[in-house]
């Protein structure tokens, strides 16, 4: 077998603009340390990306890497979430509450503290019930919508989000089952139910969501938060009036095998806003895991189509 000496002209990876690069920073927000990743040209297009459950900001590391060359990111960790303030809960004798509501409050009040006034956002999982809170709220803040398995309909809430729904009516008989989704075995097939190739999703993703829902007391927020998901239910007619009266730019990269917030889910924002353009992906939950290059493309395609519009009104 020939070797190849090395070439004395080695290829050398052209330099990146290190303005762009991630900047990792926290805010102090209402009392708390709020953590936050902000990457890209400052006067381009802002994407707020708001994460889910059991993840945190860093479930968008990569594709901030593909997206810092064109678009101003913002990213934060929700209180009880990773790098951020976890004061205790007030169901485990602290004082905080830890509800959608105040996620909200307080990620709204994040964004009023930088000025982020006019974004587009997307929303996944638990970022759904916050950004459509904040959408509600400031609906001058919206320039669009990418909603990735972010449910917002009763036709979306999948088998893998009945034990939840149990748990609203019977919160101390559920309460074991519940907790049950706050172990590691459970942390991993959110990532890998439903993936078209379960073997290229990188296992470090479902490791480090299980390093920060083992840190002291975390248990406790979420299960405060996967009871108060309810509200998120009860709420869901008026976002999907927003959505009717707004008729937002509405992008769905939706992975259709989801158990959690299947197909059907995206399918009935269809009714609503029937401009919005669906992208069903053959994965699970976590799409990013499998599609992040395909998701890339269609946000900097959707974002560049849509960053010099109107108001949404």
């Amino acid at each position: 077998m020939a070797v190849s000496a090395p070439s004395s002209n080695p290829i050398v990876a052209p330099a990146r603009d290190s303005t762009l690069a991630v900047r990792h920073r926290s805010a102090t927000v209402d009392g708390l340390e709020i953590f936050y990743r902000e990457a890209g040209p400052a006067d381009a297009p802002t994407l707020l990306l708001l994460h889910g459950f059991p993840a945190a900001s860093h479930q968008y590391s990569a594709l901030i890497d593909r997206l810092c060359d064109q678009f101003h990111l913002l990213a934060p960790d929700y209180p009880g979430f990773g790098y951020s303030s976890a004061p205790a809960s007030s169901n485990a004798g602290g004082g905080f509450a830890y509800t959608f509501d105040h996620l909200a409050d307080i990620t709204g009040h994040w964004l009023s503290s930088l000025g982020a006034n006019r974004f587009f956002m997307y929303v996944f999982d638990f970022g759904a019930p916050v950004g459509y809170r904040i959408a509600t709220r400031h609906p001058d803040w919206i320039r669009g919508v990418i909603a990735q398995n972010g449910n917002a309909y009763g036709a979306g809430l999948g088998p893998n989000m009945q034990p939840a729904v149990k748990y609203w009516s019977d919160r101390t008989g559920m309460e074991a089952t519940v907790r049950g989704a706050l172990s590691l075995a459970a942390t991993r097939a959110q990532h890998t139910e439903g993936a078209a190739d379960p073997q290229r999703i990188n296992p470090d993703h479902w490791t480090l969501d299980q390093h920060w829902l083992d840190q002291p007391g975390r248990d406790q927020i979420m299960l405060d938060l996967l009871y108060d998901y309810q509200s998120n239910v009860a709420l869901y007619p008026a976002w999907q009036r927003w959505l009717r009266e707004r008729q937002p730019p509405l992008l769905l990269p939706w992975g259709r095998n989801d158990a959690y917030f299947p197909e059907a889910g995206a399918r009935a924002y269809l009714a609503d806003v029937p401009g919005a353009e669906l992208h069903l992906l053959d994965g699970g939950h976590f799409i990013l895991d499998e599609y992040l290059d395909t998701v890339a493309g269609l946000i900097r395609d959707f974002i560049t189509r849509h960053s010099t519009a109107k108001k949404v009104h």
